[in-house]
């Protein structure tokens, strides 16, 4: 027999975890005292939201399960953002909360997650593919097998456990759960669309963050040059695909380009449309004149097909890669010698006229310093949409963004638990002030736990996207510019960081390149704060 608590931690050991993150809390003591019996290291966050965003992180980098812990109560109400971002980028997260006691349920209890308190279970179940309590030792291995496999079949996602603080401490039977096999889906309509492949006089190949969470990157990549297709991506879809190939037109929607949008004007006869919902986020100014004769939508489940965009719809349902690599099967003999492409606009890279520095001036330096390799995790804010707009990428799966559920913050966090994830990855978070004042305490926990994040920080002083949007609604705005502004090289310098304060592109280029040098000798994160002009204008005001 063995207790509940440490039948988890024997779990986490054999799923390979060396990290697991939270804040600690009596009714969830009982796990980390196992924890101390093995080698994985609690990670202490300085929010559970910014804990579920550390193991988020984990996860994507791992391609395998995370775990994120927080106490009964606010401890557990506090990780609901981190699941609904997880949600939103296919994140295959354990979330485990706990509960004072299922002995003493329906009695007063403090910090009740029960429904007779803060029913934590009911309010994960939307923001999650599976959410439990755990009543008693005897049905832990059916709801944690069952969580498991919700979380890494099908639409990877997050799922939650409520786990009261006795049922931990009680014993049970042993047993070990293997994580399950993803088996492929292919979609039995995938013939249909060589034949339309081999017709389209002007396709177009539309990427969204799917492509990101099945990595099929090769596919798409062999599949838009065999056919010789033109590539736009949505936001949530850079980085799956390189900027600098010959038939990238770079995205469309916020942030996006002139080409991708010229070629779409020019009206095309198939889109291929894949992993992506097309939102209101990675469509906006798309006009019925820009509608394809035919689109293919690749999805794993129909959801959204056919939701957005009213064009007669072929729906490939099931795993993306899969059915890429059934697409490329199946010995395609194109003659197509590709579609005329727009040329490339000057506006692409120009640097417009500011005050202060332009946050364009701080993506290029960021490009002309950093590596190929280096993996960017964008924050939301208009910061990563200069990224989507001006950031080649050289080596897909090298830039993480979410354009759906947006949370302020995440990018801190995803970049810290990636970091922790592959130490020898070089590890990048893009945010703003306004994101760093949400969760920036987690440079504290990249700092104690000897993650060599380099945080990239754009300063102008104002909640941009947000400020911006009231003025061009109504001409004026209000709460979006902060009375007293981030100075973002004390603040990283209050936690042990060191940092850098830019008011020069020069200046910014001269920090990136002592930063990685800083990084590689002690392995710990830095700080660039680069204060940009506040009155320029974002990527971002296409949307209605």
């Amino acid at each position: 027999m063995k207790k509940v608590a440490t039948i988890l931690t024997d779990h986490f050991e054999h799923w390979g975890l060396t990290h697991v993150f939270g804040i600690p809390g009596k009714a969830i003591s009982p796990i980390l005292f196992e924890l101390l019996e093995t080698d994985i290291e609690f990670v202490l966050s300085k929010h559970e939201a910014a804990a579920g965003f550390e193991a988020s992180g984990y996860a994507m980098m791992k391609n395998s399960p995370a775990v994120a812990i927080g106490t009964s109560g606010p401890g557990g109400t506090n990780l609901l953002t981190a699941a609904g971002q997880a949600q939103a980028f296919h994140v295959p997260l354990l979330i485990i909360t706990g509960h004072p006691s299922m002995r003493n349920t329906g009695k007063s209890q403090g910090q009740d997650s029960s429904m007779f308190g803060t029913d934590l279970c009911r309010m994960f179940e939307p923001v999650t593919k599976f959410s439990a309590r755990v009543e008693n030792s005897v049905g832990l291995e059916s709801l944690l097998s069952h969580a498991l496999e919700k979380a890494v079949t099908g639409v990877k996602g997050p799922v939650h456990l409520s786990i009261p603080f006795d049922v931990l401490l009680s014993e049970t039977e042993p047993f070990l759960l293997d994580i399950p096999e993803s088996l492929p889906v292919v979609s039995p309509r995938i013939h249909e669309v060589v034949p339309m492949l081999e017709q389209a006089k002007k396709p177009v190949l539309f990427l969204g963050k799917g492509v990101h969470a099945s990595r099929a990157y090769e596919e798409v990549a062999a599949v838009a040059e065999t056919w010789q297709i033109p590539v736009i991506t949505t936001p949530g879809g850079k980085g799956a695909f390189r900027s600098d190939h010959e038939l990238s037109l770079g995205a469309f929607g916020l942030g996006g380009t002139a080409e991708a949008k010229e070629y779409l004007n020019s009206k095309t006869d198939l889109m291929l449309v894949l992993g992506t919902k097309l939102s209101d986020m990675s469509i906006p100014g798309f006009t019925d004149d820009m509608l394809p004769d035919h689109l293919v939508h690749f999805d794993y489940e129909r959801t959204f097909v056919n939701k957005s965009l009213k064009s007669p719809t072929t729906a490939i349902l099931g795993d993306l890669k899969s059915n890429l690599r059934a697409l490329l099967s199946q010995n395609p003999t194109s003659g197509r010698t590709g579609s005329a492409l727009p040329e490339k606009q000057e506006e692409h890279t120009a640097v417009p006229d500011t005050v202060q520095m332009s946050a364009v001036s701080v993506i290029r330096e960021m490009r002309n310093a950093l590596p190929d390799d280096a993996v960017i995790f964008g924050d939301d804010g208009s910061h990563s949409f200069y990224g989507i707009r001006h950031f080649d990428i050289r080596k897909p799966g090298t830039y993480f963004f979410d354009d759906i559920f947006g949370a302020m913050g995440n990018g801190i966090g995803y970049s810290v638990g990636a970091s922790l994830a592959a130490p020898d990855e070089p590890v990048v978070c893009l945010t703003g002030d306004g994101c760093m004042f949400m969760h920036g305490t987690e440079i504290s926990t990249a700092y104690n736990y000897d993650a060599p994040v380099l945080f990239i920080l754009m300063n102008n002083e104002r909640l941009d996207m947000v400020e911006k949007g009231m003025r061009k609604m109504i001409g004026t705005s209000i709460g979006g510019v902060y009375e007293t502004p981030l100075n973002g090289e004390l603040y990283a310098n209050s936690m042990g960081l060191e940092a850098f304060r830019c008011h020069t592109p020069e200046e910014v280029s001269e920090a990136i390149h002592k930063a990685l040098h800083i990084i590689k000798e002690t392995r710990k994160p830095v700080v660039i704060e680069a204060i940009v002009d506040g009155d320029e204008i974002p990527p971002t005001m296409g949307r209605q």
